[in-house]
Protein backbone atom coordinates (compact mmCIF):
# COMPACT_ATOMS: atom_id res chain seq x y z
CA UNK A 1 0.00 0.00 0.00
CA UNK A 2 2.68 2.29 0.83
CA UNK A 3 4.79 1.95 -1.84
CA UNK A 4 1.75 2.50 -4.28
CA UNK A 5 1.17 5.66 -2.68
CA UNK A 6 4.51 6.58 -3.18
CA UNK A 7 4.16 5.72 -7.03
CA UNK A 8 1.14 8.18 -6.96
CA UNK A 9 2.96 10.45 -5.40
CA UNK A 10 5.82 10.78 -7.46
CA UNK A 11 3.89 10.99 -10.83
CA UNK A 12 1.73 13.71 -9.23
CA UNK A 13 4.98 15.62 -7.90
CA UNK A 14 5.99 14.75 -12.15
CA UNK A 15 2.67 16.02 -13.03
CA UNK A 16 2.52 19.52 -11.67
CA UNK A 17 6.24 20.10 -12.07
CA UNK A 18 5.81 19.60 -15.80
CA UNK A 19 2.82 21.90 -15.78
CA UNK A 20 4.04 24.40 -13.87
CA UNK A 21 6.49 25.01 -16.38
CA UNK A 22 4.83 24.27 -19.42
CA UNK A 23 2.45 26.99 -17.69
CA UNK A 24 5.17 29.53 -17.58
CA UNK A 25 6.44 28.93 -21.06
CA UNK A 26 3.59 30.04 -22.39
CA UNK A 27 2.85 32.89 -20.18
CA UNK A 28 6.64 34.43 -21.18
CA UNK A 29 5.38 33.69 -25.01
CA UNK A 30 2.29 35.56 -24.34
CA UNK A 31 4.25 38.68 -22.54
CA UNK A 32 6.60 38.89 -25.60
CA UNK A 33 3.63 39.12 -28.06
CA UNK A 34 1.91 42.18 -26.24
CA UNK A 35 -0.11 40.28 -24.36
CA UNK A 36 0.52 41.98 -20.62
CA UNK A 37 -1.61 41.62 -17.61
CA UNK A 38 -4.39 38.73 -17.03
CA UNK A 39 -4.26 38.49 -20.41
CA UNK A 40 -0.94 37.03 -20.65
CA UNK A 41 -1.63 33.86 -17.46
CA UNK A 42 -5.02 33.39 -19.79
CA UNK A 43 -3.09 31.89 -22.27
CA UNK A 44 -1.31 28.94 -20.57
CA UNK A 45 -4.99 27.97 -18.89
CA UNK A 46 -6.63 28.39 -22.15
CA UNK A 47 -4.28 25.87 -23.48
CA UNK A 48 -4.24 23.81 -20.77
CA UNK A 49 -8.22 23.24 -20.69
CA UNK A 50 -8.20 22.42 -24.41
CA UNK A 51 -5.72 20.21 -23.98
CA UNK A 52 -7.72 18.01 -21.06
CA UNK A 53 -10.53 18.58 -23.33
CA UNK A 54 -9.38 16.63 -26.07
CA UNK A 55 -7.92 14.17 -23.93
CA UNK A 56 -11.05 13.35 -22.14
CA UNK A 57 -12.75 12.80 -25.50
CA UNK A 58 -10.23 9.98 -26.58
CA UNK A 59 -10.76 8.69 -23.31
CA UNK A 60 -14.92 8.12 -23.89
CA UNK A 61 -14.06 6.21 -26.96
CA UNK A 62 -16.66 8.37 -28.72
CA UNK A 63 -15.72 11.15 -31.90
CA UNK A 64 -12.20 10.26 -31.67
CA UNK A 65 -11.16 12.37 -34.89
CA UNK A 66 -12.56 15.51 -33.37
CA UNK A 67 -10.35 14.06 -29.96
CA UNK A 68 -7.00 13.74 -31.72
CA UNK A 69 -7.60 16.98 -34.22
CA UNK A 70 -8.04 19.51 -31.25
CA UNK A 71 -5.28 17.49 -29.05
CA UNK A 72 -2.66 17.86 -31.11
CA UNK A 73 -3.20 21.70 -31.74
CA UNK A 74 -3.30 21.91 -28.10
CA UNK A 75 0.04 19.88 -27.59
CA UNK A 76 1.51 22.00 -30.78
CA UNK A 77 0.64 24.99 -29.07
CA UNK A 78 2.33 24.01 -25.23
CA UNK A 79 4.66 22.46 -26.68
CA UNK A 80 5.98 24.92 -29.22
CA UNK A 81 6.08 27.48 -26.10
CA UNK A 82 8.47 25.14 -24.53
CA UNK A 83 10.82 25.05 -27.61
CA UNK A 84 10.53 28.88 -27.93
CA UNK A 85 11.61 29.52 -24.90
CA UNK A 86 14.80 27.47 -24.96
CA UNK A 87 16.73 30.37 -26.19
CA UNK A 88 15.28 29.73 -29.66
CA UNK A 89 13.77 32.90 -29.97
CA UNK A 90 14.15 36.66 -28.99
CA UNK A 91 11.71 37.47 -26.55
CA UNK A 92 12.36 40.74 -26.91
CA UNK A 93 12.01 41.01 -30.97
CA UNK A 94 9.00 38.55 -31.35
CA UNK A 95 8.28 37.81 -35.32
CA UNK A 96 5.38 39.34 -36.41
CA UNK A 97 3.73 35.72 -37.68
CA UNK A 98 4.21 34.39 -33.46
CA UNK A 99 2.48 37.87 -32.71
CA UNK A 100 -0.67 36.45 -35.28
CA UNK A 101 -0.42 33.39 -33.57
CA UNK A 102 -0.86 34.46 -30.26
CA UNK A 103 -3.61 36.83 -31.08
CA UNK A 104 -6.02 34.75 -32.68
CA UNK A 105 -5.40 31.84 -30.14
CA UNK A 106 -8.52 32.43 -28.08
CA UNK A 107 -10.58 32.15 -31.27
CA UNK A 108 -9.02 28.60 -31.94
CA UNK A 109 -9.55 27.76 -28.17
CA UNK A 110 -13.51 29.01 -27.80
CA UNK A 111 -14.13 27.06 -31.28
CA UNK A 112 -12.44 23.69 -30.48
CA UNK A 113 -13.81 23.48 -27.05
CA UNK A 114 -17.26 24.52 -28.28
CA UNK A 115 -16.91 21.45 -30.75
CA UNK A 116 -15.63 19.19 -28.12
CA UNK A 117 -18.55 20.11 -25.68
CA UNK A 118 -21.16 19.72 -28.11
CA UNK A 119 -21.10 17.36 -30.44
CA UNK A 120 -21.49 14.34 -28.57
CA UNK A 121 -22.74 11.27 -30.24
CA UNK A 122 -25.96 9.26 -28.89
CA UNK A 123 -26.55 9.62 -25.52
CA UNK A 124 -26.21 6.58 -23.19
CA UNK A 125 -29.89 6.14 -22.86
CA UNK A 126 -30.40 5.40 -26.74
CA UNK A 127 -27.66 3.21 -26.05
CA UNK A 128 -28.73 1.22 -23.32
CA UNK A 129 -32.77 0.47 -24.95
CA UNK A 130 -31.19 -0.32 -28.52
CA UNK A 131 -29.24 -3.43 -26.25
CA UNK A 132 -32.59 -4.00 -24.41
CA UNK A 133 -34.12 -4.45 -27.69
CA UNK A 134 -31.17 -6.61 -28.46
CA UNK A 135 -30.83 -8.70 -25.58
CA UNK A 136 -34.97 -9.22 -25.95
CA UNK A 137 -35.08 -10.41 -28.92
CA UNK A 138 -31.78 -12.82 -28.27
CA UNK A 139 -33.60 -14.48 -24.94
CA UNK A 140 -37.18 -14.75 -26.50
CA UNK A 141 -37.71 -18.31 -26.55
CA UNK A 142 -38.42 -20.06 -29.88
CA UNK A 143 -41.57 -21.42 -30.23
CA UNK A 144 -41.49 -25.32 -30.98
CA UNK A 145 -44.85 -26.70 -32.40
CA UNK A 146 -46.16 -29.85 -30.37
CA UNK A 147 -46.37 -33.14 -32.61
CA UNK A 148 -45.40 -34.23 -36.22
CA UNK A 149 -45.93 -31.40 -38.72
CA UNK A 150 -48.89 -31.41 -40.68
CA UNK A 151 -49.10 -33.46 -43.53
CA UNK A 152 -50.51 -31.34 -46.54
CA UNK A 153 -53.34 -32.61 -48.45
CA UNK A 154 -52.41 -34.53 -51.79
CA UNK A 155 -52.70 -32.56 -54.75
CA UNK A 156 -55.11 -33.98 -57.13
CA UNK A 157 -54.87 -33.87 -60.90
CA UNK A 158 -57.05 -31.17 -63.00
CA UNK A 159 -59.58 -33.07 -64.96
CA UNK A 160 -59.54 -33.14 -68.70
CA UNK A 161 -60.39 -30.44 -70.24
CA UNK A 162 -63.04 -30.50 -72.83
CA UNK A 163 -62.56 -28.51 -76.15
CA UNK A 164 -64.39 -24.85 -76.07
CA UNK A 165 -64.04 -24.90 -79.88
CA UNK A 166 -67.18 -26.71 -81.35
CA UNK A 167 -66.11 -28.75 -84.40
CA UNK A 168 -68.05 -30.50 -87.28
CA UNK A 169 -68.27 -34.04 -87.42
CA UNK A 170 -67.27 -33.73 -91.21
CA UNK A 171 -64.39 -32.13 -90.56
CA UNK A 172 -63.32 -34.73 -87.51
CA UNK A 173 -63.86 -37.54 -90.24
CA UNK A 174 -61.90 -35.41 -93.02
CA UNK A 175 -58.57 -35.05 -90.49
CA UNK A 176 -58.95 -38.54 -88.91
CA UNK A 177 -58.28 -39.28 -93.18
CA UNK A 178 -55.20 -36.70 -93.04
CA UNK A 179 -53.84 -38.15 -89.96
CA UNK A 180 -54.47 -41.97 -91.17
CA UNK A 181 -52.54 -40.41 -94.19
CA UNK A 182 -49.63 -38.91 -92.32
CA UNK A 183 -49.22 -41.36 -90.25
CA UNK A 184 -49.21 -44.39 -92.98
CA UNK A 185 -46.86 -42.06 -94.56
CA UNK A 186 -44.34 -41.36 -92.00
CA UNK A 187 -44.50 -44.10 -89.33
CA UNK A 188 -45.32 -41.07 -86.50
CA UNK A 189 -48.52 -39.68 -85.78
CA UNK A 190 -49.61 -36.14 -86.77
CA UNK A 191 -49.08 -33.21 -84.60
CA UNK A 192 -51.25 -30.47 -84.16
CA UNK A 193 -49.32 -27.62 -86.20
CA UNK A 194 -49.05 -30.54 -89.19
CA UNK A 195 -52.29 -31.15 -88.33
CA UNK A 196 -53.06 -27.37 -88.98
CA UNK A 197 -51.16 -26.59 -91.95
CA UNK A 198 -52.83 -29.60 -94.08
CA UNK A 199 -56.67 -28.47 -92.90
CA UNK A 200 -56.00 -24.70 -92.92
CA UNK A 201 -58.22 -24.16 -89.49
CA UNK A 202 -57.03 -21.42 -87.11
CA UNK A 203 -55.12 -22.73 -84.29
CA UNK A 204 -57.91 -23.11 -81.12
CA UNK A 205 -60.10 -25.22 -83.79
CA UNK A 206 -56.92 -27.28 -85.16
CA UNK A 207 -56.32 -27.75 -80.97
CA UNK A 208 -59.78 -29.68 -80.64
CA UNK A 209 -59.39 -31.37 -83.83
CA UNK A 210 -56.31 -33.22 -82.27
CA UNK A 211 -58.31 -33.68 -79.05
CA UNK A 212 -60.90 -35.52 -81.08
CA UNK A 213 -58.50 -37.86 -82.83
CA UNK A 214 -56.66 -38.80 -79.49
CA UNK A 215 -59.01 -41.24 -78.09
CA UNK A 216 -58.47 -42.89 -81.40
CA UNK A 217 -54.69 -43.26 -81.76
CA UNK A 218 -54.21 -42.03 -84.73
Amino acid sequence: MRAQLARVDAVLVQALIAAALSFAHLHDIAMASGQDGWKAWAYPVSVDLLLVAAWRRLRTGEAKAAGWCWFVIALAASLGANVATAGLLDLNDVPAWLRILVAGWPAVAFLGGTLLAHSTPATADEHTEDTDDTVDQEDAPELVPDGPPPIPPAIEPPPPELPAVPVPAALVEHARKVAAEHHNRTGTPIDTPTLRARLGVPAPMAEAIAAHLAPTGS
